[in-house]
């Protein structure tokens, strides 16, 4: 009997504190809850006025809900893991970063819990697009068919300016349509023919060129004669935009946006060296880790391996 009264103290000390002098049923199981250890849940249920059904109930719906609450605070700690090397990364690449590790998650929870956590992904800068008449030193034979093409059928050359130091660096890459892959890059203080003729050779030197169409805009470089000649003694097919429509290049103008909005704008560089150092990692990561959703989800290498299998 003294056991019931000494339980029954604590009810009554609950009630005296609680708002109205009522105390819910949630207070009630979590005092049967602290008290089961000490004492029948039998007399505490009859103590407390519940039905002891109810109180295992709660108890089981309660421990799901730790369970639940556990899970939520793995995957956040992963999701922060993920976002501190990924900070490109929206909610869809997440959710398969997650699958990667092991965490099947729903696309809704993985937005909810990224936003909990007040990440998102960098937002890229859209570029205007005007139309302009058809080149006139070679013809437009991609004409924006980027889809369908064959592992080295189509390669895309551009070169984008990068602000360093108070000047400017270029960074000329070389693409290849199929997988987006890039194939060759070379940085300098000049936007020079030199530039173009380099990152060509090593694209040369890596892939066999013969009878590929190479595609560019028409910046001075693509359309000097020591370009037309060096595409001719290669064997390669030249391709030109239309004047002015980077629609016509969309493909490494979407590169050089994600360059720029996962790595060049994230850091600050020291020292070209430095720069070199960071662009060679990114392009590894670009080729061989950041999957893709037109490549079914998969790194431009790994695609172009499995589609070769």
């Amino acid at each position: 009997m003294g056991i019931l009264q000494g339980a029954g103290g604590l009810f009554k000390k609950a009630v005296s504190k609680s708002i109205g002098g009522v105390l819910a049923q949630t207070a009630k199981y979590e005092i049967i809850e602290e008290l089961r250890s000490r004492y029948k849940v039998t007399w505490l249920v009859v103590i407390a006025q519940l039905n002891r059904s109810s109180y295992y109930k709660w108890r089981s719906t309660c421990t799901q809900r730790q369970l639940r609450l556990s899970k939520d605070h793995t995957l956040r700690e992963q999701i922060q893991a993920i976002h501190i090397k990924h900070k490109e990364y929206g909610y869809p690449r997440m959710k398969i970063a997650l699958l990667e590790a092991g965490f099947l998650v729903n696309h809704k929870k993985v937005c909810r819990l990224m936003r909990e956590l007040q990440i998102q992904s960098i937002i890229r800068k859209k570029r205007r697009f005007f139309n302009g008449k058809s080149s006139k030193v070679f013809p437009n034979v991609v004409e924006q068919q980027f889809r369908n093409r064959k592992p080295n059928e189509v390669l895309v050359t551009d070169i984008t300016y990068l602000s360093f130091k108070d000047k400017f660096l270029y960074f000329s890459v070389v693409q290849d349509i199929y997988n987006n892959e890039i194939v060759a890059w070379k940085l300098s203080h000049r936007n020079d023919l030199q530039l173009v003729l380099k990152t060509l050779d090593l694209a040369a030197q890596k892939r066999d060129v013969y009878g590929t169409i190479i595609h560019s805009d028409q910046g001075f470089q693509y359309t000097s004669h020591a370009y037309y000649r060096t595409l001719q003694q290669l064997g390669a097919i030249g391709s030109h935009s239309r004047k002015g429509n980077c629609h016509d290049n969309a493909c490494i103008e979407s590169f050089f946006s994600h360059f720029k909005s996962e790595m060049f704008y994230l850091n600050y560089y020291q020292t070209k060296e430095g720069l070199i150092q960071a662009i060679e990692t990114y392009i590894y990561h670009y080729n061989y880790k950041r999957f893709q959703k037109r490549l079914n989800h998969r790194a431009p290498i790994e695609y172009r391996i499995s589609m070769a299998a």
